[in-house]
């Protein structure tokens, strides 16, 4: 199948560049560009994207309530979001995964991992790189003590989970793939998968990246300074 790929982002002239990029790929097509969210998200509506390419600063709707609003919105359950930002990790990024995004990749990232991460996502994956993840928890930190950014609800439903899918949590948390956690923990990638998509149904995560999120707020991964 062909990956419908959207474009989001206020430069026409980079919107120009990740056009020529992803249509240069047999498998995935550019359905639609906006230079801004409300524009971003009637397209992916319009055009049935499965990818969006959001940018989170841009004029009127910015990237971050585009997200939002593609989130909540039913009819677009289907669609991946991948924020684009100027920094790997900038003031926004856990506010994205928050609002449903399925991870975010630098600006200055390779043309081949820009065209990894559309697949990535296309497939459900979460995209968080181990250099993501670690801006991630940093972010965590930056916001203050540990036990103030709790959220004492998801405490509570982690008590859903089995130990295996905790401890298969508290892998992803870390930024690690199927094929890594079952190395580590000994079973099969399958076997992992299965216990990701059981949690995501008990935690209602729309993905992979929203477990990173509730790992963290709910208190089962601690931030730590290396």
């Amino acid at each position: 199948m062909t990956i419908r790929v959207l474009l989001a982002d206020d430069q026409a002239l980079l919107r120009s560049a990740f056009r020529v990029l992803v249509d240069s790929e047999p498998d995935m097509e550019v359905v639609g560009e906006a230079s801004e969210g409300a524009a971003a998200v009637r397209l992916a509506r319009e055009q049935r994207a499965d990818v969006v390419l959001m940018d989170i600063r841009m004029p009127g709707t910015d990237g971050l309530a585009a997200t939002r609003m593609i989130s909540a919105d039913p009819a677009l359950a289907h669609v991946r979001v991948v924020i684009l930002t100027t920094f790997e990790v900038d003031d926004y990024v856990v506010q994205a995964l928050r609002a449903g995004a399925s991870g975010f990749l630098g600006k200055g990232s390779e043309p081949e991992e820009l065209l990894s991460a559309i697949r990535i996502a296309a497939q459900g994956e979460a995209l968080l790189s181990p250099v993501a993840t670690k801006g991630l928890i940093a972010r965590f930190l930056a916001q203050g003590d540990a036990d103030d950014g709790r959220d004492p609800a998801r405490s509570g439903r982690l008590e859903a989970l089995t130990v295996r899918e905790r401890e298969v949590l508290i892998q992803v948390a870390g930024g690690h793939s199927n094929d890594e956690i079952a190395e580590r923990l000994e079973v099969s990638p399958l076997t992992v998968k299965t216990h990701v998509n059981r949690a995501m149904a008990k935690l209602g995560a729309r993905d992979r990246a929203q477990l990173v999120v509730i790992a963290y707020e709910s208190g089962l991964v601690r931030p730590r300074v290396e």
